[in-house]
């Protein structure tokens, strides 16, 4: 698709588990009433391929988006996040900027498992070149000031920023290679220098309240400090199709709230382990509320789809103070609806698989964890500046109180 060709109304969504051996899944049409993309499986995707999402099923129809604004089903997963959204419209500039064109460059390095190509017999995707180095993060930072400050960059700086690599976040970020493995690298924005830091300090210490994080490392540069994230959608040079409790809720037809979350773990699940990511999905809600990560909205939280088509709730990502003292999550907690209160969330303790002792025992757990907060958040580098500063927000009473009476 070049800058300056007219765009195409359709493009091809292909499926890429296998990297060298992608296949196509079907055609991606512009639907100009909705400002959205639609999808029509290819007829050899339906009789051997699977349901991307529940609201996709394998029907010889056009699957349409069923709100303005978004593509259908799985696919909705397969576009930039905000700040890659930002990067295509400064870099790329392309004539038009419908959601076929956020798709398309989104490129080869999206999250999950899916690929979007111009051609419905090959895969040819938007490639943006080989993947920066750990040497090369000062040269990313560069170009991340650039497109936040609006500047011009140019055509070999462009190559160091892939703008499809996260679900719904707004920080900016880029993409690279370390050790053999893809991580996306998380830079500060000026009015939260400290908030990488912060971020690895928080998913170390959701670790220790029993939450499977992703990998996270503070990787400093020239003048600053960023934090890297291991990609948790690639694996053994596999890429694994995803879904964002955003798409999967929708597409289950329930209200985007944790425990439906929970029970739709129960019921799509990995039935070997569904119980278990149940009462872990529970422990991350409690220390999402009691380290006030009030940023726990539907594109946080991610669904891996394993090869028997079960899910598996994938790593925790995004968890640090918000800072805000809002007192209410982004989803809904239990019967007093999004409230930031442990006591809300043991009112829906039946649906995580926990007896009420049960989730109490696990919210004890985390609380514990909670409690040495700031020592561990000091051990891994935050400033006592920093720590003063958010003391103001996990230790007001509203939240200090909570974990006393665990």
């Amino acid at each position: 698709m070049s800058q300056h060709a007219a765009p195409p109304d359709t493009l091809h969504l292909w499926y890429l588990g296998k990297p060298d051996a992608p296949v196509p899944v079907g055609e991606l049409n512009l639907v100009m009433n909705r400002r959205g993309v639609s999808l029509r499986y290819a007829e050899a995707w339906l009789r051997h391929g699977f349901a991307l999402s529940e609201d996709l099923p394998l029907s010889d129809v056009e699957h349409f988006p069923k709100e303005k604004d978004t593509a259908a089903g799985a696919v909705d997963d397969a576009r930039p996040d905000r700040w890659g959204e930002r990067v295509i419209r400064l870099l790329d500039r392309p004539p038009r900027l419908s959601l076929l064109e956020f798709l398309y460059y989104a490129g080869d390095d999206r999250f999950g498992a899916l690929g979007v190509s111009t051609s419905a017999t090959a895969y040819l995707p938007r490639e943006i070149g080989p993947l920066p180095k750990l040497a090369d993060v000062e040269a990313v930072h560069d170009v991340v000031r650039r497109v936040l400050a609006k500047e011009p960059v140019d055509e070999r700086q462009r190559k160091l920023i892939a703008p499809g690599v996260t679900m719904g976040g707004a920080r900016p970020k880029a993409l690279f290679q370390l050790e053999g493995e893809e991580w996306v690298l998380k830079f500060a924005e000026d009015d939260r220098p400290a908030e990488p830091l912060i971020e690895h300090a928080a998913m170390t210490l959701a670790a220790k309240a029993g939450v499977t994080v992703a990998e996270t490392r503070p990787v400093s540069f020239g003048n600053g400090v960023a934090v890297a994230i291991r990609r948790f959608d690639r694996e053994a040079g596999r890429r694994l199709h995803a879904l964002s409790a955003n798409v999967a809720l929708k597409a289950a037809g329930v209200e985007l709230s944790y425990p439906n979350l929970a029970l739709l773990l129960r019921r799509r699940g990995a039935t070997d382990i569904n119980r278990t990511q149940m009462h872990e999905l529970f422990r991350r809600l409690v220390f999402n509320i009691l380290i006030d990560n009030t940023d726990d909205h539907e594109k946080n939280h991610v669904l891996l789809v394993r090869a028997d088509h079960q899910y598996v709730l994938a790593p925790a990502f995004d968890v640090l103070p918000i800072g805000q003292s809002l007192g209410y999550q982004a989803m809904v907690v239990g019967t007093r609806g999004a409230e930031s209160s442990v006591e809300n969330a043991l009112t829906a303790a039946a649906q995580y698989w926990l007896t009420p002792q049960g989730a109490l025992a696990e919210a004890r757990r985390v609380a514990r964890a909670v409690d040495a907060w700031r020592a561990h958040f000091a051990a891994e580098g935050v400033s006592d500046a920093v720590i003063d500063e958010l003391v103001l927000h996990i230790d007001r009473p509203f939240l200090l109180e909570q974990r006393q009476a665990l």
